[in-house]
């Protein structure tokens, strides 16, 4: 069973007002949903509060005030603080409430909250999103669902005003499971175009001119669409940061390993985003990758033609 949802009506919580968390809460206002939200660094919520949100102090307090809370934080640590913590939403959350948690996280974390959630009456849904701050901003996120059907579909018109793909993929656990699969196919990916690039560059090509050639074909994909543009313009700064990404991917490989799974490709991307972090790039978008790679071959990479 589900919540029956409603604008004007039905309140919203949201925790985790960061690069994505502020867009995609300030998407829900402006479809008429009343919002609570609460942020660790406060200033980063005040955007939300002059559309209207109530700021308070503690995730207690949001849930304590709303039927759907939302989390979208860094880390597996902070998702359990917010939600497992002695002023988490558990500790107040009524019963017949929901929990969406759409950080990526730990799938074992995700069924773990589930578990304690049910204990309390709450459903507690694991939803992470693809998409980045341009998706987010859009609302043309892709959003990957684990938890119960019918409490997922009974959120749905939510779920619309953040994205465009909307895909349930199973029991608790199983959408953190599809974005470890979105994490590896973008971690190799990025790689791939940022090599190309340093390729196109050194052989005095210009890239936007490559880019042209190359985009609309079998060679194409997001990342070369949205991230290229940024690299060739010297646009470091993150729609989702270095930092983040190697979370993710270090939760793709234990998951891996945990299935007894050879990832080659994938450690070898997760070895090549510690090198990104260790030159200082940590708080840069994940397309930064491609200053790490110029370093290695003393290449003087400015986006521009030529060696």
């Amino acid at each position: 069973m589900g919540l029956a949802i409603e604008p004007g009506k039905t309140r919203i919580g949201w925790i985790g007002t960061g690069v994505m968390g502020s867009s995609m809460c300030g998407r829900l206002i402006e479809a008429g949903y009343s919002a609570t939200v609460h942020n660790r660094t406060k200033e980063k919520a005040d955007d939300l509060v002059a559309a209207g949100a109530r700021r308070v102090g503690s995730p207690a307090e949001v849930a304590a005030a709303s039927d759907v809370v939302f989390t979208i934080v860094g880390y597996p640590r902070d998702v359990r603080e917010v939600v497992l913590g002695p002023r988490g939403v558990l500790s107040t959350a009524a019963a017949g409430s929901v929990l969406v948690d759409m950080t990526t996280s730990e799938p074992t974390l995700a069924v773990e909250i589930a578990e304690k959630a049910g204990a309390k009456g709450v459903a507690a849904l694991d939803a992470p999103v693809s998409g980045g701050d341009v998706g987010a901003r859009e609302g043309g996120l892709s959003i990957m669902i684990g938890g119960d059907e019918a409490v997922a579909d009974s959120l749905r018109p939510l779920f619309e005003a953040l994205g465009r793909t909307i895909a349930f993929q199973g029991p608790p656990g199983s959408g953190q499971h599809t974005k470890m699969v979105n994490q590896t196919l973008i971690a190799s990916g990025i790689v791939g175009v940022c090599e190309a690039l340093l390729y196109a560059h050194k052989a005095g090509l210009d890239p936007e001119t490559v880019l042209k050639s190359v985009g609309s074909g079998a060679a194409g994909s997001w990342a070369l669409s949205h991230l290229g543009p940024r690299i060739i313009a010297g646009d470091y700064e993150a729609g989702f940061f270095v930092e983040h990404f190697l979370k993710d991917l270090g939760i793709a490989l234990s998951e891996s390993r945990r299935m007894g799974l050879v990832m080659p490709g994938l450690a070898l991307a997760e070895q090549l985003y510690r090198a990104v972090a260790a030159q200082g790039m940590a708080r840069k978008g994940h397309q930064a990758l491609i200053l790490a790679l110029a370093e290695l071959s003393r290449v003087d990479w400015k986006g521009g033609k030529g060696a």
